[in-house]
């Protein structure tokens, strides 16, 4: 008769490769540890010791890598991501420009710093005064394909 305890390696691996694609999809360091944690159920089991040892051995392992590594590589990822710059329509906010086609009612034409020209609208709240070409206005918000401008201040 076949012992299948002599196969638990072949279940290891399995485990460790299931856990490290469920990290790569979810990129949240769980799985990671819980897969660094099985690589030392692995070691266990080929050193030759009894399967629950083994299981033991790796959630141990999981439990400490979880509650010590894990909240030092999410704060390592947090300052990480809190210095890049904003991009894409966020990197607009506050950006000046020049209006192109008078901006009122109905909107207008605004060229912005960045080169791009965008269709314009007062903002919310603004007097409905329209702004002349040439003057300069700032971008507060960005709905769609259009930019909500207000009279840049003059310096």
């Amino acid at each position: 008769m076949v012992d299948l305890t002599d196969y638990l390696w072949i279940a290891w691996l399995v485990f460790i490769l299931v856990c490290v694609i469920i990290e790569l999809l979810t990129l949240d360091f769980t799985f990671l540890m819980i897969a660094v944690g099985s690589v030392a159920g692995l070691g266990a089991n080929l050193l030759g010791w009894d399967w629950w040892v083994q299981i033991l051995v790796a959630a141990a392992v999981s439990v400490l890598l979880l509650l010590l590594i894990r909240p030092v590589l999410l704060h390592a990822m947090a300052r990480q991501s809190a210095d890049v710059p904003p991009s894409n329509v966020a990197a607009l906010i506050g950006m000046g420009g020049r209006v192109s086609s008078t901006v009122g009612d109905l909107g207008g034409l605004v060229k912005l710093d960045n080169g791009e020209t965008w269709t314009a609208h007062l903002s919310p709240g603004q007097a409905a005064v329209p702004i002349d070409p040439g003057h300069r206005v700032r971008v507060l918000a960005i709905d769609g394909s259009t930019a909500f401008v207000t009279p840049a201040e003059r310096s």
